[in-house]
């Protein structure tokens, strides 16, 4: 789906994470669950169609084997977004046994409530999970253990259709835009020639998620992967975040990025030439527009740059009767044979390691997405963090006040947005 499609479905989420990280008893589901328990369980998939289909097609294999065992899939109940279904289903003690689209930005918040179970306290719970994605993994620890099993990403990249590089003078098959200075150059080639109303155009809006599709990929990437918040503190208030800041300043300040929301798909109207994207975009525009794909841009041009993870996981929660049947379809789910399956269904990347080479008739086949599968080695997400939303939101404001709207300084945004969030997880 397209990433309006994506950003869309975490909206009304603020309150109820808020809510979540502000601690709570969890309500009759923190309690319930028997790690050793074996039967039936129930589980909540994405809608999304793709996603649903290879769920559906995971849970009767498992059965087919399993008569004592059995697996209840569903779509997550309707809401205006995931997260809102699961908070409301933890508070009300009606959670189901696991969950399959979870948000790194919520574990911190659902742990307070008592809704997760701990994986890391299953015997082979550890070493399950880092055996299968590798140690950078720890970074979706909170508190020290695993709340949530890192399950597939949708590295955040450029992407952008031939048809508008070629229309403006760019090389489609290599743009050459590597560095920030090349592609201010080139955004600006494709502006003043015509080829398109903008060269990309990150929404604008107020969302606290919206950091996540324009500053904070680039700012990976200048910093070798570190996150927002690290160690109880902000770390964006550094030279790094400045250049990325004042990159993005001088895209809007210069027009090059609009700063009113678009009103369409603007990469299918042809009114942008670049998004922000994962590999979801490829079969989202397989029919509308020539796309191509090159890593977010950074101030020295590094091939080997690292950028937003989008990660979705996996967690069980506490209300969980029968916590050992979920833990082991948790990893019959995640196997490789699995994993094999949700790529070709899905085109999203399991985050596990040596994916290219593990999967390497997939990529041959698809090549679109071999890039894809590189980046996967080099990826962060959001950090799991008490009082997330409130941190991100703060960021989002100064951000735009400064960089966006340009009513202050980018230096001032820096500090003020520092100050906040130091106070947010510090506290």
């Amino acid at each position: 789906m397209k990433k309006t499609t994506r950003t869309l479905a975490v909206i009304g989420a603020v309150a109820l994470l808020a809510a979540g990280c502000s601690g709570g008893d969890g309500g009759d589901g923190g309690n319930g669950g028997d790690a050793g328990g074996t039967g039936p369980i129930d589980i909540w998939l994405s809608n999304n169609e793709a996603e649903l289909a290879w769920g559906n097609a995971v849970v009767e294999a498992w059965n087919a084997e399993h008569p004592d065992e059995q697996v209840t899939a569903q779509e997550i109940p309707a809401g205006a977004s995931s997260e809102e279904a699961i908070t409301a289903a933890i508070t009300a003690g009606t959670a189901p046994c696991l969950v399959y689209n979870i948000a790194n930005a919520a574990v911190s918040g659902w742990v307070r409530q008592g809704g997760l179970v701990n994986l890391s306290e299953f015997e082979d719970g550890d070493s399950y999970i880092t055996d299968r994605g590798g140690e950078n993994v720890t970074s979706y620890q909170t508190d020290g253990a695993f709340y949530q099993l890192p399950w597939k990403s949708n590295p955040v990249m450029v992407m952008y259709n031939k048809t508008v590089f070629a229309a403006a003078g760019l090389d489609p098959e290599n743009p050459g835009m590597a560095t920030f200075d090349e592609f201010l150059d080139g955004s600006r080639q494709i502006v003043s020639s015509g080829a398109a109303q903008s060269a990309i155009w990150p929404s604008p809006t107020s969302e606290f998620y919206q950091p996540w599709f324009d500053f904070y990929p680039l700012y990976l990437a200048e910093t070798g992967g570190t996150m927002l918040v690290e160690d109880g503190a902000a770390t964006f208030n550094s030279d790094e975040g400045r250049t990325v800041a004042e990159f993005w300043a001088t895209m809007y300040s210069e027009g090059l990025s609009p700063q009113e929301a678009s009103t369409d798909d603007a990469m299918s109207a042809g009114t942008t030439a670049m998004q922000l994207a994962g590999p979801w975009a490829i079969a989202s525009y397989a029919e509308s527009v020539d796309v191509g794909f090159m890593p977010v841009p950074s101030s020295s041009g590094a091939e080997d740059v690292f950028t937003f993870a989008d990660s979705k996981n996996i967690s069980m929660f506490t209300a969980c009767e029968n916590q050992a049947t979920a833990w082991e379809f948790l990893k019959f789910s995640t196997s490789e044979d699995s994993d094999g399956q949700l790529l070709e269904n899905t085109g999203q990347m399991p985050i596990r390691t040596d994916l290219a080479t593990t999967f390497g008739d997939y990529f041959a086949a698809n090549p679109i997405y071999e890039s894809f599968a590189s980046q996967t080695e080099r990826v962060a997400d959001v950090p799991s963090i008490d009082n997330s939303v409130e941190v991100w939101q703060v960021f989002r404001d100064e951000y735009s006040s400064a960089v966006i709207f340009g009513s202050e300084s980018v230096d001032d945004f820096l500090t003020n947005a520092e100050t906040e969030i130091n106070g947010l997880v510090g506290g």
